[in-house]
C-alpha cells in the first residue's frame, strides 16, 4: 500500500505514547523516563553539515566564530524547549498545528519549504557518510553515496524494537562522536586563551557572514523543530496540571543537556579546526578530505585521522534516522497522508542522492564541500518558516492555556526570529547583488525575484495572520456575549410545492416527505426529466416508448394523489436534468423544491450528486434534499 488517509490525529502514531512515564517510579528511572527525544534532535546539530561550516569557520578564521556557535546553541535550546512545549501541552506537532491554523494554499507553501529542508539536510548526510566511508576504506565517494540508499533497511530494522532502543543506538553514536573528537583535541592541544577570546562577538566580514549563516542554519535546524514536537509525545503523560509540568521540567533538562554535547561537538570540530589549520598558516582548508589527510602529520598521529572519518559515518546514520522521522512528520502532519516508512525514505534519499551525484559527476569531488556547506544556508533560509508559526503556537493562552509563554520568552523567541530573518535576508541580498550587477542571466534574474515575491508574502501571512485570526475571535467573542433578542421567525408558507421524481422505489418517500411539508390546500408538482435518446433530440415533441411509460406513470401518481384529496399538476422536462428542473421550477412558480439524495458513491456521486448541487445553487427557494436510502 502506498499511501492512505489517517484515521487518527497522533504524531508519529505507531510510537504514540509508547513509553509510560506515569508508573510510580522514583529518582533517575523517573527522570529516565522522560529523557532521549532531545537526543534524537541533538543529532541534528552534529550532522556532516555542521562539519563542512565549522571546518571552514575554523580554518579561515581562527576561532573567532565561537561566539556565533554559542549564540546558535543558545538560540537552538530556546526553540527546541518551545517546539517540546508544543508537543506536551496541544500534543500537536508543529506541522498539525499548522494545518489547523492556515489556510490551505500558505500551508502547502510551508509544507514545500519543510520538505525543501529535510532533503537539503538529508544531502548533507548522504555526501558526509559518502565521505566517511571514503576516507575509512578507499571507497570513491560516487558509490558510498549510492550504498548511503541501503541506511533505510536499517532504520526498518531499529524501528521494530521500538523508540527507546531507537533512542539507545543514536546515543551511542553520539558518544562515538563525542568521544573521538575528545581524544582530536587532547592531540591537538588548542590555546585556551585564544579559544576564550573567541566567545566574544566580533564584526563578521561577507565571507565570515556567509559562513556564520551556515553555521546557525547548520545548528538550528527547521526540521528539528517539527521532530522535537513529535517525539515528545511518545511520552505518555499525565493530563493534569501537574503531569504537563513535571514533563516539561524533564524535558528542558532532556533539551539541555543534549544540546550542550552538540554544541561540544561543533566547538571541538571548530577548534580543531583553528588549532590545527588556521594556526598553522592553511587557511585554505576548506574540505573535509583535506583536514582528514593534513591531521596526521599535523599532529603527528595516525590515531587522528581514523577517529575523524568513523565520527563522520556516524554522524552521518544518526541524522539520517531523524531526516526520515521528521520527513513522515511533515507529510503526516500538513496532509494528513501517510506512507509507507520504507518507501518514504526511498523517496527522500533519492531526492537528495541526486543532486550529490550530479555535482559529482560533473564538477568532480571537488565541490563536494561547498555543496554540503550551500545545503546548511538552505536550512538556515527555511528557518523563519518553521520558527515564527512555533512562536505564535505557544504564546497562545487559548490554546496552551497556562503553559502559554511568558512574556520575557516571548520577547527572547521574537529577538531571536528577528535576528535570524536578518542575518538571512543580509546573506541573500549579498549574495545575488553580484548577479544583478552583471548583464545578462536574465533567466536567473526573474527566477530570483518571483521566489523572493513568494517569500515575502508568505512571510507576512505566516506573520500577521495569526493576530488577524485572534482579533476576529475576540469580535465574535465580543459580539456573542449577548444573546440576540430573535424577533423575525415567521417564513412563508409553501403554496406550491415541486416533486422531483426519478421513478425508482424511492418515490414514494420523497412524496410522503413533499405532502408533509403543507397542507392540502397546497398544489403539488409533480415533476420528471426524461432522458432517452429520442427525447435528448426531439424534446417535447419525443413520442417514444420511454416517453409514453414515463407519463403514464406520472399520472398515475397524480390520480393516486388525486384521490385522497390533493391538488397535483404533473410536467415532463427533456434532454438536460438540471436545465429542465430549475425551468419547471421556475415557470411553475413553487416555492419549495423537494429531490432526492440517494448517497451514490463513485462515478454515480459524481452524476446524481452534482444535480443536487447544480439545481440548489441556480434556485432562490428551498430546496429539500430526502436520503431516501435506508
Amino acid at each position: 500500500m502506498i499511501s492512505n488517509r489517517l484515521e487518527g490525529t497522533e504524531s508519529l502514531s505507531e510510537v504514540h505514547e509508547s513509553v509510560d512515564t506515569t508508573k510510580s517510579a522514583k529518582g533517575w528511572k523517573r527522570i529516565l523516563a522522560y529523557l532521549g527525544p532531545a537526543y534524537l534532535v541533538s543529532v541534528g546539530y552534529m550532522d556532516p553539515g555542521n562539519w563542512a561550516t565549522d571546518l571552514q569557520g575554523g580554518a579561515q578564521f581562527g576561532y573567532s566564530l565561537i561566539w556565533v556557535l554559542l549564540m546558535s546553541n543558545l538560540m537552538a535550546l530556546l526553540l527546541q524547549s518551545l517546539s517540546a512545549r508544543l508537543g506536551i501541552v496541544r500534543r500537536r506537532d508543529l506541522a498539525q498545528a499548522n494545518r489547523e491554523v492556515y489556510p490551505p494554499l500558505v500551508n502547502f507553501c510551508l509544507y514545500v519549504f519543510a520538505e525543501i529542508a529535510i532533503a537539503a539536510c538529508d544531502l548533507a548526510e548522504v555526501l558526509g557518510m559518502a565521505l566517511g566511508i571514503y576516507l575509512l576504506t578507499g571507497l570513491p565517494i560516487i558509490w558510498g553515496v549510492c550504498i548511503t540508499v541501503l541506511d533505510t533497511l536499517l532504520l526498518m530494522w531499529l524501528q521494530r524494537y521500538g523508540i527507546r532502543k531507537l533512542e539507545a543506538f543514536i546515543v551511542s553514536l553520539v558518544a562515538i562522536i563525542g568521544l573521538s573528537f575528545l581524544i582530536e583535541l587532547f592531540l591537538a592541544k588548542p590555546d585556551i586563551h585564544a579559544v576564550a577570546a573567541g566567545f566574544m562577538p566580533s564584526f563578521l566580514s561577507n565571507n565570515a557572514l556567509y559562513i556564520a549563516v551556515g553555521i546557525i542554519g547548520a545548528t538550528v535546524m527547521p526540521h528539528n523543530l517539527y521532530l522535537h514536537s513529535a517525539l515528545v509525545q511518545t511520552r505518555k503523560i499525565k493530563s493534569d496540571h501537574a503531569g504537563i509540568k513535571l514533563a516539561l521540567k524533564y524535558n528542558l533538562i532532556d533539551s539541555t543537556v543534549a544540546l550542550n554535547l552538540a554544541f561540544f561537538v561543533n566547538a571541538a570540530i571548530l577548534v580543531l579546526a583553528a588549532s590545527v589549520f588556521f594556526s598553522s598558516g592553511n587557511t585554505q582548508v576548506a574540505k573535509i578530505e583535506e583536514a582528514h589527510q593534513l591531521l596526521a602529520p599535523l599532529l603527528g598521529s595516525k590515531l587522528a585521522p581514523i577517529l575523524f572519518a568513523i565520527a563522520l559515518i556516524a554522524a552521518g546514520q544518526s541524522s539520517t534516522i531523524t531526516g526520515t522521522l521528521a520527513g513522515q512528520i511533515v507529510m503526516e502532519g500538513y496532509l494528513k497522508i501517510r506512507i509507507n516508512p520504507l518507501l518514504r525514505r526511498l523517496i527522500t534519499r533519492v531526492i537528495a542522492i541526486a543532486p550529490a551525484v550530479i555535482t559529482i559527476l560533473y564538477f568532480g569531488n571537488e565541490k563536494i564541500d561547498a555543496l554540503l556547506v550551500l545545503s546548511q544556508v538552505i536550512l538556515s533560509v527555511q528557518l523563519g518558516f518553521a520558527v515564527i508559526p512555533l512562536i505564535h503556537f505557544v504564546s497562545d493562552k487559548a490554546t496552551m492555556g497556562d503553559f502559554a509563554i511568558k512574556t520575557y520568552t516571548k520577547i527572547a523567541a521574537w529577538l531571536v526570529a528577528s535576528v535570524l530573518v536578518y542575518l538571512n535576508v543580509k546573506m541573500v541580498i549579498q549574495q545575488t547583488i553580484p548577479l544583478f550587477n552583471n548583464e545578462g542571466n536574465w533567466v536567473w534574474k526573474i527566477l530570483i525575484v518571483i521566489v523572493a515575491l513568494i517569500f515575502i508574502w508568505l512571510f507576512l501571512m505566516m506573520t500577521f495572520l495569526p493576530f488577524v485570526q485572534k482579533r476576529k475571535l475576540r469580535d465574535i467573542a465580543r459580539m456573542h456575549n449577548d444573546a440576540p433578542i430573535l424577533q423575525n421567525l415567521v417564513v412563508k408558507e409553501a403554496r406550491r410545492i415541486a416533486v422531483s421524481l426519478d421513478f425508482s422505489d424511492a418515490d414514494e418517500k420523497i412524496i410522503a416527505h413533499a405532502v408533509s411539508q403543507g397542507k392540502q390546500d397546497v398544489t403539488y408538482i409533480l415533476l420528471h426529466i426524461v432522458e432517452s435518446a429520442s427525447a435528448t433530440y426531439f424534446g417535447e415533441s419525443s413520442d417514444d416508448y420511454e416517453t409514453r411509460k414515463d407519463r403514464e406513470r406520472l399520472d398515475a401518481f397524480a390520480s393516486q394523489l388525486t384521490h385522497v384529496g390533493y391538488k397535483v399538476e404533473t410536467v415532463l422536462g427533456y434532454k438536460n436534468r438540471v436545465r429542465e428542473i430549475v425551468r419547471i421550477v421556475q415557470t411553475t412558480q413553487a416555492d419549495l423544491l423537494v429531490m432526492g439524495a440517494h448517497r451514490h458513491r463513485g462515478l454515480k456521486d459524481y452524476v446524481f450528486g452534482e444535480t443536487i448541487e447544480s439545481v440548489r445553487h441556480e434556485l432562490s427557494i428551498p430546496v429539500l434534499i430526502v436520503n431516501v436510502t435506508d
